[in-house]
């Protein structure tokens, strides 16, 4: 058995090192076989917009075993009795939505951990059967370990949480903040490419980065994650697994000569 239980996710942000992102939306465990072995380092199963229930989250964070790829969640919304199943799926951490401010981070912060006597403390309830068999340890050492270890990534994506951004950077226990231009421009009412929208985006890096909470972002070219790595992002979010095959075959549709 495992004698540490230590998320790969937070040992590379510790190190200095950034770290790769892709979004999984296929309930396809030969797929996400393939996503783990590709180099990636997060892999986000999503619940949120994607045809995924409970067993296929259970399914797709095992089939990570063996692998480089740290499985975390997206979920619908910050609900505990969601995110308690899931992370004892073995899941390293949840992707939250939505969140407006502090007490929405917060909430985050408690529905991950376990209630502990002092310290950062939770209100997750207690039954990682499956965690302990997905990171090869015993319930006690998982248990031990997975307040420091389960990893919470805050997406930004709205017009609340632009202004109150300081307050949220400032609640203990927040891994990543990740910019979320998509649904950032929705809640805007504008379309992505808007000055107001790419201004609101500006003042999140500005804030994150002067935070000291890592910052994460979309680039769906090297060349765009490399800006956003200059800049000082900690997370590049590459792009979601439909997205990455349709440019995959239509690559090679447009190199055919029929």
């Amino acid at each position: 058995m495992a004698e540490t239980f230590r998320n790969p996710l937070k040992e590379k942000l510790r190190s200095g090192k950034p770290i790769t992102i892709a979004m999984v939306t296929m309930p396809s465990v030969p797929a996400m076989q393939v996503w783990a072995r590709s180099g990636i380092d997060c892999l986000i199963v999503d619940m949120e917009h994607a045809p995924i229930g409970m067993e296929s989250v259970h399914a797709l964070v095992a089939a990570t075993s063996g692998t480089g790829a740290t499985p975390i969640v997206r979920v619908p919304w910050t609900v505990p009795w969601l995110i308690k199943p899931i992370l004892d799926t073995g899941a390293m951490g949840i992707c939250f939505p939505m969140i407006a401010d502090a007490a929405d981070a917060e909430a985050a912060i408690r529905s991950v951990r376990y209630p502990v006597p002092g310290g950062l403390s939770g209100e997750r309830g207690w039954g990682p059967f499956y965690a302990s068999f997905r990171w090869n340890m015993s319930v006690p050492e998982y248990v031990r370990g997975a307040n420091d270890e389960i990893f919470t990534m805050l997406l930004i994506e709205r017009p609340e949480a632009v202004e109150n951004l300081d307050a949220i950077a400032r609640v203990p226990g927040v891994d990543m903040l990740q910019v979320a231009p998509f649904d950032l421009s929705v809640t805007m009412g504008r379309e992505r490419g808007d000055p107001e929208v790419q201004a609101a985006i500006a003042r999140i890096e500005e804030k994150a980065l002067a935070s000291g909470v890592p910052l994460g972002g979309a680039a769906f070219t090297p060349e765009a994650a490399n800006e956003l790595l200059a800049r000082g992002y900690k997370g590049v979010f590459i792009g979601f697994d439909w997205l990455i095959l349709q440019r995959a075959v239509a690559g090679v549709l447009e190199g055919l000569k029929l």
